[in-house]
């Protein structure tokens, strides 16, 4: 497919489809916002409450379990239902979870919001971009959509550690909700209004099945899995706690796929993921998304640990790559239209990795000063995510059928919310901070020659 350029489409009327894309990527920015909101502030929230290391690792990963484990059912029910009414019930689970959740009394009751919180999210994504399709109906549109539409997440994750420091470090840990909670609603008063109707499935005769079995054994496999991966932080990969949930994640998920084959109508076709572009795509995606979490984590780390820096302190370290991701979105999409979304993936990748190495080089090095050493790794590393996000985003979704539009949804954010988790658990096997970074630079290399052969 082939993107003129960087710019929104007009189609219909401009208003009303500038509205709708608004409207929906703040959606999709915020979902990333509130994964990222207990980032900083998570030891504050043990010490309130007293609680264990791993108490606090479930914690941190409960959002993410839930939206990852649930996103490909999401994907399912918005196809089989229409994206709009999708995208309403999911916000009404999420705008209730971010209402319950700053005002959670303990750990039990912060904990059931969050898994709550996942939930409505993984419906909401998916639906997001069923309705994004319906707005832009031609597939150059939608391709120049998709790759504005690439770097709103990182954007968001970005978002949300900055501002989570800022708003611990001022207010309180509970505050961190009023983004998500004003979000919301604001998009159920406002998506009447600037969202067209549901194109339900059933209305043009190819209403999908929900294949529960598929449903249940994926969002246990993924969950289960991706926890044993994350207790990784604090056991080692032999312990039983770590093996135990592994083992049964990746039990279930081959069953999931003997399941999938023999379905008549199943959540995930098995040559859905055979195409090579969207394979680079979400491949592309899941490293992206990896490499700057794995940033994010170890320098707020190294900053306040290493550096004896306050957590408002640590925020404004980031500010940069922020201020570099903005720029280097703007001009990301036009980059695509102009070269072609393989190649400005593949040098997305290239960049990023350069950012990586240097940041393993320098970063880390307390004698180095924060202008010399992490600040050049944060720019190139922010300015590749972007030219990546871009155009993974649009591989991911390329020739994929009006009706598969939620289950291509589903798997783009999957690919974006277990990439992180399998890659930091990987890297971080390799050794310290540096071997870590330098790893996640090797993968990037990786992903960027098959790029390359991609477009050959």
């Amino acid at each position: 497919m082939t993107v003129v350029d960087g710019t929104l489409p007009t189609a219909g009327s401009s208003r009303s489809t500038r509205g709708a894309f608004a409207l929906l990527g703040t959606l999709q920015a915020t979902l990333i916002f509130t994964l990222a909101a207990l980032a900083v502030p998570l030891p504050r929230i043990g010490h309130e409450f007293g609680l264990r290391r791993e108490d606090l690792i479930l914690l941190s990963a409960a959002y993410g379990l839930t939206f990852a484990g649930l996103l490909l059912f999401g994907g399912r029910l918005a196809d089989r239902y229409g994206g709009r009414r999708a995208l309403t019930a999911g916000l009404l689970l999420f705008g209730a979870a971010s209402l319950a959740a700053p005002l959670a009394p303990g750990y039990a009751s912060l904990l059931a919001a969050r898994f709550a919180q996942g939930a409505g999210a993984a419906l909401i994504a998916p639906a997001a971009m069923t309705v994004l399709r319906t707005v832009f109906h031609s597939p150059a549109a939608y391709a120049r959509a998709m790759a504005t539409w690439g770097g709103l997440s990182i954007l968001g994750a970005t978002a949300g550690n900055l501002l989570s420091g800022v708003i611990s470090a001022l207010l309180s840990w509970r505050w961190a909700f009023a983004v998500p909670l004003a979000v919301t609603a604001a998009a159920l008063a406002l998506a009447p209004r600037v969202l067209p109707a549901s194109a339900a499935a059933e209305k043009r005769g190819k209403r999908p099945a929900l294949d529960l079995p598929g449903a249940l054994l994926a969002t246990a496999g993924l969950a289960l899995a991706s926890y044993g991966l994350v207790l990784t932080d604090a056991r080692p990969w032999a312990s039983g706690r770590v093996l135990g949930p592994l083992a049964a994640g990746a039990v279930l998920l081959a069953v999931f796929v003997g399941v999938e084959r023999r379905a008549r109508d199943p959540l995930l076709p098995p040559r859905f993921l055979l195409d090579g572009r969207r394979g680079l795509g979400l491949a592309a995606t899941a490293l992206t998304a990896a490499g700057t979490a794995t940033v994010f984590v170890l320098f707020s780390l190294h900053l306040q640990d290493g550096r004896g820096w306050s957590a408002l302190r640590t925020s404004a370290a980031f500010v940069p790559f922020a201020v570099a991701l903005i720029a280097s979105s703007r001009v990301a999409g036009r980059l695509v239209g102009r070269y072609g979304a393989a190649v400005i993936t593949g040098a997305g990748l290239v960049t990023g990795a350069v950012g990586l190495v240097l940041l393993a080089l320098f970063g880390l090095d307390a004698g180095v000063p924060y202008a010399y050493g992490a600040l050049p790794g944060f720019v190139l590393l922010a300015a590749g995510a972007a030219a990546s996000f871009a155009g993974a985003a649009v591989l991911a979704t390329d020739r994929v059928p009006v009706e598969r539009t939620g289950l291509a949804g589903g798997v783009h954010n999957t690919a974006m919310e277990t990439g992180p988790t399998v890659v930091f658990a990987l890297v971080l096997a390799v050794g310290g901070d540096a071997a870590s970074l330098a790893a996640t630079a090797a993968l990037f290399g990786i992903a960027a020659v098959a790029s390359r052969l991609a477009r050959s």
